[in-house]
């Protein structure tokens, strides 16, 4: 009996509940029911113990706990592999769902590390002054929602699934509920299993419950996320739910999509992109038995090209092995149930009223190591339909190794086709030629959430069509969902809530932890320089110059670094700009002399400058021209096990006149006080 673990302790169902069957064997695995569990109070639970605990941890905090986890897990990758392969997957089939999901987490783990502060609030672009004097302006806040990222997962990606979810939301400082699909129910719940195990996530971060989601849904509040991958039909039933509609609940869909991918004219037989496109095809159908919400189900070919590629499809197909497996020699194994089999059966019956079989059985497979019939195996499927207008392959998908080639006459009829799917998770462009892939893409980008375009350029590191990556969102418009999940920070923040604050610039440089211009600045006789990170203070501003620039020091540096433009060494030509008005100092030069004068030469604290950033030359500097530069300490950030943090310095370089020449901002890496053991 499989438990769902719910308000911190695990908890078997109260009834027999429904088998769940070896995809491979036929034999009964395990029994699946969520009778008993008490929905509203597990979503409560998680609201009332876990959320208060991850917002007290910091981005950083959070980012740590996740590089553990995904550590840990990845120590038990054999085991889930093994387990894997009672869902029909290949050995090959369980490292996709199996490590993609734990690099999920590295990768959440090191873009919190990196992209945020170790701060428990995210600020998000820049302060918007909203009054002429500069005493009212405002700034985005992102802040964690105070409720459940609720999962409701797909059969097809048992361990992906559920921690390409949980990675953002965990980060954002938002437990996560986890509802996997039944079918491979087994093998997350044994994930969950070794995470509640491992001790390393606060209690109530992570619930499961296993069996139907029951009235889940009626216990949802404003403040809960439901994220759902599955079908389009399950994605609109639930979209529609009254207390999702009622309370505005924040949902995003990850839906089935007929996907396509363009083979270019200029990919010809003998071409790299053509074998290219023809191995993705194959490779497509059949990893995971072609149980990917990303497969390729369209193939877009050039009509003169269709007897090749289908030829040359064929072959590869031929040499695919079907089976157990637990046999090396197995390439694709079976789908995850028998009804799922019946399924695609059905979908193939209509897809085969607008094309013929170029390759495949549906009804019958040789297979190795198994029985055809007890385990859920079929051929993998590949259909020819020379009237790409026909509305079947466009509107029919048979989730498993099927797929259909098309054929198209000119880009034109290529983005047409594309976008008869209504909306598509991933497609693909196969072509050398850029101005034949610069037309697919715009045209057909706004009905498709990723586009890949492979050649021979980048075929040695592309991850390929079916592969969604955690910097980059995973969705799509229309039948695909109208969702986005994963995408970097974009996922992190799609967990929180965006507050526009206004206040005057001393209260939001409180609130916020980050100096904003218009605050109050501190001028001590200790130069910021000499202070440790935690002796600094936000407000903390040195103050340097004056220093005149003079026409020496111009044609020096001119001298020095080659740059001669005109506007520096030639007087007529720069009078004649009406920017410049006569010759101007480099703006390289102006910061460098700013450096100049804020630094504190001898060591200290302070052990690197990493880099400017946001820098704009606003006025020209002149010859004569007096330069004074203000540093101001503008956001402190610790690294959490180091000794040192980051922290970032408002500069702000001005004329005689009090007129802003150069703004950026520096940052620099400064080091804790010495610890004594």
């Amino acid at each position: 009996m499989l438990r769902s673990y719910v308000s911190g302790s695990w908890r078997a169902p109260e009834e027999e509940g429904a088998p769940l069957h070896d995809a491979v064997t036929g034999e009964e695995v395990a029994r699946i029911s969520s009778a008993g569990v008490d929905m509203g109070a597990a979503l409560e639970y998680g609201r009332s113990v876990g959320g208060p605990v991850l917002r007290e941890l910091t981005f950083h905090h959070r980012a740590a706990l996740l590089k553990a986890l995904a550590s840990h897990l990845r120590e038990q990758r054999e085991e889930l592999y093994a387990l894997s392969a009672r869902t029909g997957a290949t050995l090959n089939d369980a490292r996709f769902d199996v490590d993609g999901g734990i690099g999920v987490l590295f990768a959440y783990a090191s873009k919190g590390k990196r992209e945020l502060p170790n701060d428990t609030v995210l600020v998000e672009g820049d302060v918007e002054p909203l009054g002429k004097g500069g005493t009212f302006v405002g700034q985005h806040l992102c802040t964690p929602s105070h409720g459940v990222a609720v999962q409701i997962n797909a059969f097809n990606f048992p361990v992906w699934g559920p921690l390409e979810k949980l990675a953002p939301a965990f980060l954002a400082g938002v437990p996560s509920l986890i509802k996997p699909a039944s079918q491979t129910a087994y093998l997350t719940a044994r994930l969950v299993e070794l995470i509640v195990e491992a001790g390393i996530l606060p209690e109530g971060s992570v619930q499961m419950v296993c069996g139907e989601p029951r009235d889940l849904l009626d216990h949802l509040t404003e403040q809960d996320i439901v994220g759902f991958t599955g079908s389009a039909s399950t994605a609109r039933l639930l979209r529609t739910h009254p207390v999702i509609v009622g309370n505005a609940v924040r949902f995003n869909a990850e839906a089935d999509s007929l996907n396509c991918s363009v083979l270019g004219p200029d990919a010809t037989p003998g071409t790299k992109e053509f074998d290219l496109y023809v191995r993705q095809l194959v490779t497509e159908m059949t990893v995971k038995a072609g149980q990917k919400c990303t497969a390729i189900r369209r193939a877009l070919v050039p009509a003169a090209l269709m007897d090749d590629v289908a030829e040359a499809v064929r072959e590869r197909l031929a040499k695919v092995t079907v089976g157990n497996p637990s046999d090396p020699s197995v390439r694709m194994g079976a789908l995850a149930t028998l009804d799922q089999r019946e399924e695609v059966r059905r979908s193939l019956k209509a897809l085969m009223d607008a094309g013929r079989v170029v390759f495949g059985d549906p009804e019958r497979v040789e297979v190795v190591g198994a029985d055809a019939e007890r385990g859920a195996f079929i051929s993998p499927v590949l259909l020819r339909a020379d009237d790409a207008g026909r509305a079947e392959p466009h509107e029919v998908e048979a989730f498993g190794p099927v797929s259909t080639l098309m054929p198209y006459e000119g880009a034109e009829q290529a983005v047409e086709l594309a976008v008869r799917g209504r909306g598509s998770l991933a497609g693909s462009v196969v072509t050398g030629d850029a101005e034949f892939a610069r037309k697919v893409v715009l045209g057909a980008a706004p009905w498709h959430g990723r586009l890949l375009v492979l050649n021979a350029e980048d075929a040695k590191e592309s991850t390929g069509h079916g592969s969604p990556l955690p910097p980059l969102v995973h969705g799509g418009p229309g039948r695909a969902g109208g969702g986005e999940e994963m995408g970097g920070i974009r996922g992190v923040v799609h967990h929180m809530r965006r507050t526009a604050v206004q206040a005057g610039p001393a209260m939001l440089t409180s609130i916020t932890g980050r100096w904003v211009p218009g605050t109050d600045r501190t001028v001590t006789d200790e130069h910021p320089f000499r202070k440790h990170l935690e002796d600094l203070r936000v407000g903390d501003t040195a103050v340097g110059g004056p220093r005149v620039v003079t026409l020496d020091d111009v044609e020096h540096f001119a001298e020095f670094t080659g740059d001669t433009f005109y506007a520096h060494m030639d007087e007529e030509a720069a009078r004649a700009n009406p920017f410049f008005g006569g010759r101007v100092a480099h703006g390289y030069l102006v910061v460098s002399f700013a450096a100049g004068l804020f630094v504190e030469p001898s060591p200290g604290p302070v052990l690197a400058n990493y880099g400017l950033e946001n820098l704009r030359f606003l006025t020209p500097v002149k010859p004569g021209d007096e330069l004074t530069v203000t540093l101001t300490a503008k956001q402190i950030s610790p690294r959490e096990g180091a000794d040192y943090g980051e922290v970032r310095w408002d500069t702000d370089v001005t004329n005689q006149v009090g007129a802003s020449v150069a703004k950026y901002d520096v940052l620099t890496l400064v080091a804790k006080r010495p610890r004594h053991d």
